[in-house]
């Protein structure tokens, strides 16, 4: 039952290593839109202020082209954070899937091994009592 038992320390272990790495993905992410969010306002704002300041208006397009081009990157850093999120999503639910296998067949070896036990001691008490029958029943 040991080969069992240490197959499920491995995966249980796999897991655990695949949990980590996706929160550490999600973590990535959430930094990434944090990050798109912040852009985002910081062009609402100097929008307002260049409505607001006709000599700051003059800076407007220059503020906004390098805007569009650090949102966009922020928005790849996103897109790659998601696909490796899939993927680690993916390669955790079949780390779960092989670990239930493992304990199943653990399971199903142990409850074998206690059937085997059953039978072994029904067969025992059985020529027990036959040879109590042939004896006479001392």
């Amino acid at each position: 039952m040991k080969w069992a038992d240490q197959l499920i320390k491995l995966s249980n272990f796999e897991v655990e290593l695949l949990q980590k790495r996706l929160s550490e993905i999600v973590e990535r992410r959430v930094l990434a839109e944090m990050k798109l969010a912040v852009l985002v306002a910081e062009g609402e704002a100097e929008l307002q202020r260049a409505r607001e300041d006709a000599q700051a208006g003059w800076y407007h397009a220059g503020f906004a082209q390098g805007l569009k081009v650090r949102k966009a990157a922020v928005q790849l850093e996103i897109d790659q954070a998601m696909a490796e999120e899939e993927g680690a999503r993916d390669a955790l639910a079949e780390a779960f899937e092989t670990l239930k296998k493992y304990e199943q067949v653990a399971e199903n070896a142990r409850y074998a091994a206690a059937r085997e036990e059953g039978r072994r001691e029904t067969a025992a008490l059985d020529e027990i009592g036959l040879r109590r029958a042939a004896s006479g029943g001392r």
